[in-house]
């Protein structure tokens, strides 16, 4: 063990710019609008499994897997945080040609080369937002990948929107919910009216699924850091369904044709279908399931016990 873990956290083979600065790295990006900088910072060392961690969103942040702090380290896995290009540690510009899905895929490609990871050892774990991107990034590149982990993520917008309508809609107070959709109506969602109603009668219940006042310090950062410019446009202006440019995306039809290890991750209190998730995992070749009986959307959150013990698992097995 103690081997073990003096090579985890030895940096002699690093670039000695990361061992300076604590593994953080401002990485070059090229785009339609022109060069940028994305941030990333590594964690570890593990030649056979390295994890580039896809964040929510869009237009969140990395902060949300600060808690894999607590459970990676000691599994000697080797992880990558990674703010996408408009958030909050990376280059931010006012670019809107630039929050299209392609775009992001090829951002996720070139920092992959950049951090010199291949089908040997790359991992790519993607949660909501981040789930999609992953997906579509296995689409076209599966060939770079040795496993993917795709966490609280349906394959079809249309479907979680199908979820959203006819069984967490339903459930909610039908006062409240007709309050919230009027403010979507009259596209007046920047009033803090509207978000408190998300956060008291979804939020709090599908997303992260604890008291409000109690949600961990790295959630309310990333919420508080969130860019709207890219949110909106491509999600809506809340979880509560999808309505933004991404409203049309499916891959449901591709899953038989993703030929890597892959773990897909539901919640009992999701806001996504925890079944779809299911059904996900046996359309891909080599799926497996991992269900979070107490979770919801922030599984790794809200019910860490049953998530890191099955992702680490599933991590350990590549």
């Amino acid at each position: 063990m103690e081997s073990s873990s003096a090579s985890y956290f030895d940096t002699s083979t690093w670039d000695p710019r990361d061992v300076i600065s604590g593994g953080s790295r401002m990485l070059p990006i090229s785009t339609p609008a022109g060069d940028f900088r994305v941030w990333t910072k590594r964690v570890g060392n593990n030649p056979d499994v390295k994890v580039l961690l896809l964040h929510g969103g869009p237009g969140a942040t990395d902060e949300l897997y600060e808690c894999f702090d607590t459970w990676f380290p000691g599994a000697g896995i080797e992880y990558y945080y990674y703010d996408q290009l408009g958030s909050f540690r990376s280059d931010q510009p006012d670019e809107p040609q630039l929050w299209d899905l392609a775009r992001f895929v090829d951002e996720v490609e070139q920092v992959r080369k950049a951090l010199a990871l291949d089908s040997s050892n790359f991992v790519l774990l993607g949660q909501s937002w981040g789930g999609l991107l992953a997906l579509e990034y296995a689409v076209h590149h599966q060939d770079q990948l040795k496993g993917l982990v795709i966490s609280n993520m349906m394959s079809s917008s249309r479907l979680y929107n199908a979820y959203a309508n006819e069984v967490l809609m339903p459930a909610m107070d039908q006062g409240v919910l007709g309050e919230i959709k009027q403010f979507e109506a009259q596209g007046t969602t920047d009033d803090p009216r509207y978000e408190q109603l998300l956060m008291e009668h979804h939020y709090a219940l599908h997303v992260c699924r604890l008291p409000i006042e109690d949600w961990p310090d790295p959630v309310t950062r990333s919420l508080a850091h969130i860019n709207p410019a890219i949110y909106v446009p491509m999600q809506g202006p809340s979880e509560l369904g999808m309505s933004g440019t991404l409203e049309s995306w499916d891959r449901s039809n591709d899953l038989a044709d993703v030929n890597v290890p892959t773990l897909v991750i539901g919640a009992t209190h999701d806001t996504m279908d925890p079944a779809h998730m299911r059904w996900m995992s046996e359309q891909l070749p080599q799926g497996r399931y991992l269900h979070c009986p107490e979770g919801s959307h922030l599984s790794q959150f809200d019910d860490p016990k049953h998530y890191f013990p099955g992702l680490i698992d599933f991590l350990h097995s590549l």
